[in-house]
């Protein structure tokens, strides 16, 4: 199975990955604002499924094209690596966009709770960060000498949702429980989202420079 270093280290890059706001997120807190707690708590259990999706389809299907080609996996990773900074430029470029998510907590009808959770899927499914770092970083991390590559890449999927359901809910629940602390200073979110945005710099350059040894 997968060894510990990697394990750890995996675990520090899903870190390093989830708690730069993304799709997700933005999509959790305006839940959070529009609909309170238990509409964002709902929203980030669908949000982790919907990523797990893309955890069985990359182990299931183009993680082992990716495990057995070192050009796919190198264009893959650029790709990814390039990708990464894009979204990161973007997001400091547009660092006033969680204010977008706050616009959303202008009240409105209850969301119900299979109705929430659908929304949630499907913004982990189709979330593109997800998706990159899945298809482009998760071959990196497994084993290959030990075998069971799937099963290695199903285990640190899991890894990865256990600590992105964890760091949205944090997410969600201060969000619901800060909408007059947001309220009176708008700034604070801008200079999250900028923040955010070198972050996922950060981590395109590195997962860039990452190399892949066989």
């Amino acid at each position: 199975m997968v060894s510990p270093d990697r394990l750890s280290a995996f675990a520090l890059l899903s870190l390093l990955l989830i708690v730069v706001p993304g799709p997700s997120v933005l999509f959790v807190v305006g839940r959070a604002l529009a609909h309170g707690r238990r509409a964002a708590l709902t929203t980030v259990l669908g949000n982790t499924a919907g990523a797990y999706v893309l955890v069985v389809a990359v182990a299931l299907g183009v993680g082992s094209v990716v495990e057995r080609s070192v050009l796919v996996f190198t264009v893959l990773k650029l790709a990814g690596a390039a990708y990464l900074v894009y979204l990161g430029v973007r997001a400091w470029r547009r660092r006033g966009s969680l204010r977008d998510a706050f616009a959303e907590s202008g009240g409105g009808p209850e969301h119900g709770a299979l109705r929430t959770l659908g929304e949630g899927f499907a913004v982990g499914v189709a979330n593109p960060k997800t998706i990159v770092f899945f298809a482009a970083v998760l071959p990196q991390f497994v084993s290959r000498d030990q075998g069971h590559v799937p099963a290695q890449m199903l285990l640190l999927g899991l890894v990865f949702n256990l600590i992105a359901l964890a760091s949205d809910s944090v997410w969600g629940l201060g969000a619901s429980a800060a909408r007059d602390w947001f309220a009176r200073s708008p700034r604070r979110l801008a200079a999250v989202g900028g923040a955010g945005g070198l972050a996922m710099v950060g981590l395109g350059v590195t997962v860039a420079l990452t190399g892949r040894k066989d």
